[in-house]
């Protein structure tokens, strides 16, 4: 019973945006063949990148695992404590095919990215975090954003540090789906948390955890 009283909750709360500007993201990139021992043992924090765009469908898929809905019930892909769900994914891309440079948000309900704004971001968001040249020199980069009260409001103090954890979860299915399509990854989480947040516009409550610049390798 309380299994399908999330689920309904779940369902719910993912009214689907249907803004006239939503891209709908294409069927993602097909499987690599490499399992997930495979995947697990070739995996590298990877910081230079070849410059090489990154397709549609691979970003599909990238996105698909990290957030993606993986049952009609409205779960997703990285797991969430009670299904809370408290994390926003923002895609800062500049080189990747069939999709114009700018900050959009992920909107896992239909699999579509929301635009921000347009423009080239990526230096900016390098030097938010330090200067750090794995993300100027990526060809996108996916920012892990936090609203703890999803989870707090449920579990108490406690919340804070299930969502951490789920996105520790998160950012190890992107790392092995990146690893399994010949791209590289790497986690950052040096960055001033003001000048992230300043970027994408992020509201009152809205705090970022995670940067995961993605390019060819």
């Amino acid at each position: 019973m309380r299994m399908e009283l999330v689920a309904v909750m779940l369902l719910a709360s993912l009214a689907a945006r249907s803004g006239e500007d939503s891209i709908i993201l294409p069927e993602p990139e097909e499987d690599s063949g490499v399992t997930v021992v495979e995947a697990i043992e070739r995996r590298r924090s990877v910081r230079s990148y070849s410059g090489d765009p990154v397709s549609l469908p691979q970003l599909a898929r990238l996105l698909h695992c990290a957030q993606g809905l993986t049952s009609p019930w409205g779960f997703r892909a990285a797991p969430s404590a009670g299904a809370t769900y408290p994390m926003t994914l923002y895609v800062v891309a500049e080189e990747v095919d069939e999709l114009e440079p700018g900050i959009y948000v992920f909107n896992p309900d239909g699999m579509s990215l929301e635009p921000l704004k347009e423009g080239d971001f990526l230096q900016e968001l390098s030097e938010a975090a330090l200067g750090q040249p794995c993300i100027s020199g990526a060809a996108l980069a996916v920012v892990m954003v936090a609203d703890f009260s999803v989870t707090t409001d449920v579990y108490g103090e406690r919340g804070f540090m299930y969502v951490h954890m789920e996105a520790g979860h998160i950012s190890q299915n992107i790392y092995l789906q990146a690893t399994a399509m010949d791209l590289g990854t790497v986690a950052v989480g040096a960055f001033m948390d003001d000048d992230v947040a300043g970027l994408l516009e992020l509201g009152a409550g809205m705090i970022p955890l995670y940067i995961m610049p993605v390019g060819g390798i």
